[in-house]
This record gives structure tokens, C-alpha cells and sequence, in this order.
């Protein structure tokens, strides 16, 4: 007879450091990985923001995985020696040379490394954009995306757009996710598979023209089959 048991911790925490030691663009040896009831902590230290990043992405490509806590510190080397004046400049062009981000609408700051970007733009992809493009760039440790989307679309239009692009999602199990909307923000509710599925669905809801935010409150049910 088949039994339903949930996947260890200590199952968990070996996929995750075997995925890290997979992913050639970390330095995995540098990684600390904590599990405790599926959460997983990641601990150590990155050479660069883009590197720290990409642990994360890692780590929730793991089955089992339900939340990830991102104690990981960016160390950069020795040699290193890059001030903040040459992090404005550098974003400032990377901005600047965009064809996604619209001219003038997001302003950079950056203290001790750290960016922290703010303004106006229509859609999620171009928030999105603006922080991509800038996380791999030398000497950054971190950024703060504070950059708010404008509305443009009526409540039932955005949820209307939100659900029938789960439907045509091969990723998610649709009947297992409720869609609210409150004013501009998108609610996520329900239970999925895995944590991919909770980040496919928070990513389609950004998606949406007018969304403001996404509280997604998706949980996972993660479980292996044994005989």
C-alpha cells in the first residue's frame, strides 16, 4: 500500500546543498544551508549581489521547500575597491541604455553599496528590469526596489486577467489557488505542490497591467510517494 510522507528536513537540506554545488555560478563551499518543518536558511557569504541571488533561485527549485530565509552576506574582495560614486555612475547608464525602462521614471541612490531605486512605471516587467540589470554590477551588496506601479485597470478587469492566465498556465494547479483583489493589490490564497508553483503565481499576478502589490499567502504540500 502506498503512504504519504512529507519530505525530511535533512532530505531537504541535502537536495538544496547538492543543487547549490549543481549551479556552476556559486561558490557553494561558502554556503551554510539550515532546515527547520521545510523552511530553509541560507547562511554564508557571496562575492557579489548577483551571486546571492542566484543561491536563493537555487534553493527554491527544491522540492519540499516552503520558505526561504536569505542570511547570506556579500563580501566583496579585497581588491575590490569601488565607491559609491562609481556605483551611481554605472547605474545611472545602465538606466540610461534601457529600451524596457521608461526615460526618467526611476531614480537610484546608493549608500555603502547599496542601491536603493524609486519612481514610476506602468508595468511589473519594468520594475522587474530596473533591478536586474543592476544586481550583477560591481561592488553592489544589495538593492531595494521601492519603485510603485501606476493603476490601469478596473478590480474585476485585473482579475479577470490574473485568473485566465493561471488557466493557461501548465505550471499551476488553478483549482488550488484563489484569486483576490483589494483595490490595487493582489491576494493569493490557497495550497500548491511545490514552491515553484508559489512563484509562478505570484509572478503572473505582477504581470497583470495595474497591480500594485502581491500578498501571496500560498502554502506548499509537499509530499513523496514510498511503498
Amino acid at each position: 500500500m502506498t503512504n504519504l510522507v512529507e519530505k525530511t528536513d535533512v532530505a531537504i537540506k541535502t537536495d538544496v546543498l547538492c543543487e547549490l554545488k549543481y549551479e556552476p555560478s556559486i561558490k557553494a563551499t561558502d554556503i551554510g544551508v539550515l532546515v527547520k518543518d521545510g523552511a530553509v536558511t541560507l547562511t554564508g557569504y557571496t562575492v557579489s549581489y548577483g551571486e546571492k541571488r542566484r543561491a536563493v533561485r537555487a534553493a527554491k527549485r527544491v522540492a519540499g521547500v516552503k520558505a526561504i530565509a536569505n542570511d547570506i552576506e556579500v563580501k566583496l574582495p579585497s581588491l575590490l575597491n569601488i565607491t559609491d560614486g562609481d556605483i551611481a555612475v554605472a547605474v545611472a547608464h545602465h538606466l540610461d541604455c534601457s529600451t524596457v525602462i521608461p526615460t526618467d521614471s526611476v531614480k537610484a541612490t546608493v549608500r555603502e553599496g547599496w542601491i536603493t531605486l524609486e519612481g514610476e512605471v506602468k508595468w511589473w516587467y519594468q520594475k522587474n528590469v530596473a533591478e536586474q540589470i543592476l544586481q550583477h554590477l560591481s561592488g553592489v551588496k544589495g538593492v531595494s526596489n521601492l519603485i510603485v506601479i501606476k493603476p490601469q485597470l478596473a478590480k474585476a478587469e485585473v482579475e479577470t486577467a490574473i485568473k485566465s492566465a493561471f488557466k493557461r498556465n501548465a505550471l499551476l494547479e488553478t483549482n488550488q489557488i484563489h484569486v483576490e483583489i483589494a483595490g490595487n493589490e493582489v491576494v493569493l490564497r490557497g495550497a500548491v505542490q511545490n514552491y515553484a508553483e508559489v512563484e509562478e503565481a505570484e509572478r503572473v499576478a505582477w504581470s497583470a497591467p495595474g497591480v500594485f502589490s502581491v500578498d501571496n499567502q500560498l502554502t506548499v504540500k509537499e509530499f513523496s510517494l514510498i511503498e
